[in-house]
């Protein structure tokens, strides 16, 4: 039987390369104005949030799960084609967001739950998850302001 703790990373390490997939494909999509500059700033932290998910899991002795590796990239390549067939351009940058924002939070809450773990585990002691939740907060924000930014042309007014 896998160890809880290793379920819970490799749905937090396959939720990481969801989301690397997502904020690739709207750099992508809107290279060369404000969106796609930040969508390449978020990747970089992105990034650096799944190496150190990838370091702790290698401390904890845990090996990567081809099963969830694999289901993460279908999932993103099949939001990536409803995402990207939305007869609304804009609309599909909406739910990206919005698909972005709610696996953020919930890295937000990962960053959380170790921290109350490394109480009694050694192998997560010595980690700032507190610095790594407050990033992740701050993303979280920023994409939700991208997000109802979106949202004004996502959704027109019909008188």
């Amino acid at each position: 039987m896998t160890e809880p703790l290793a379920l819970y990373f490799h749905d937090h390490l396959a939720g990481a390369a969801f989301a690397t997939d997502v904020v690739e494909s709207l750099g992508k999509k809107h290279s060369g104005k404000p969106l796609g500059k930040f969508a390449a700033e978020l990747l970089v932290e992105i990034e650096t949030d799944r190496e150190t998910l990838l370091t702790l899991a290698e401390r904890l002795s845990i090996t990567s799960s081809p099963l969830k590796d694999l289901s993460a990239w279908l999932g993103e390549k099949v939001s990536r084609i409803k995402l990207s067939s939305q007869e609304a351009d804009s609309f599909g940058t909406f739910e990206a967001l919005e698909i972005l924002q709610v696996g953020i939070h919930g890295k937000w809450a990962l960053w959380h739950a170790l921290n109350v773990v490394a109480l009694i585990d050694v192998r997560l002691q010595g980690i700032d998850f507190a610095q790594l939740a407050g990033r992740a907060e701050h993303q979280e924000a920023l994409v939700d302001q991208w997000r109802l930014e979106e949202a004004r042309t996502a959704f027109p007014c019909h008188p």
